[in-house]
């Protein structure tokens, strides 16, 4: 059975490098993007490959009343550099009815006061990508992708350890040990999401395991 694309509509407000990159993505998913930043010079740089661009100052709730912010299902706001207008343009989207506000932050100070006045979701892009990469390097490279489910557990994908190659599932017994669980292996010629508690690891596994950050990086560091 196909599976219907669902688009979504979607307001981003603030034309820096992270703005413009998060807008080409978006409309490359099929999404519906309107992107709006008060300095034309900004705006021009998308003037080829976005059709919906607004000129205009976003902390002006009239401006803002004149997009129809209710009728977006997620407005981003990635006026990081600037505080001030970023805490105004939060403020007046949910003054005025905004579904869903994700908003750009520069520090954890910034993050509590956005918390406060009704972000949905804050974003701290140079704090997550520096967390990602020391854990990489610290891990000498093993690890492909983090993802962080709370404080204390994680899904990383990482090259499976060389203790490991050879053994079975069954018998290293990962899950009752340690409390880590495989839920995916992947090699150059497939991606098993189902992995069979006889199946042994070989060189060049890719594995997808959740658990506790301290236990994976036991293993992986």
């Amino acid at each position: 059975m196909k599976v219907k694309k669902i688009k979504k509509s979607i307001l981003i407000i603030g034309l820096g490098k992270f703005g413009r990159y998060l807008a080409l993505k978006m409309q490359d998913f099929g999404n519906q993007v309107m992107v709006v930043d008060k300095e034309e010079a900004e705006s021009q740089k998308l003037a080829t490959k976005i059709d919906d661009i607004f000129i205009g100052d976003c902390t002006n709730e009239e401006v803002l009343k004149s997009l129809g912010v209710t009728d977006f299902d997620i407005c981003f706001v990635t006026i990081g550099e600037n505080f001030e207008s970023s805490i105004t343009i939060t403020m007046l989207l949910k003054k005025l009815g905004a579904k869903f506000t994700v908003v750009k932050t520069g520090s954890e100070l910034q993050s509590e006061l956005l918390r406060k006045i009704g972000a949905d979701e804050i974003i701290y892009p140079e704090k997550e990508l520096a967390e990602k990469l020391a854990l990489k390097y610290h891990t000498g490279q093993s690890m492909k992708s983090y993802l962080e489910l709370n404080k204390d557990y994680s899904i990383i994908e990482m090259e499976v350890p060389q203790k490991w190659i050879g053994s079975s599932l069954m018998e290293l017994d990962l899950r009752k040990k340690f409390g880590l669980n495989i839920i995916a292996i992947k090699n150059s010629n497939s991606v098993n999401v189902v992995p069979e508690p006889v199946e042994s690891f070989r060189e060049g596994d890719v594995i997808v395991v959740v658990g506790q950050h301290s236990t994976i990086l036991k293993y992986i560091s």
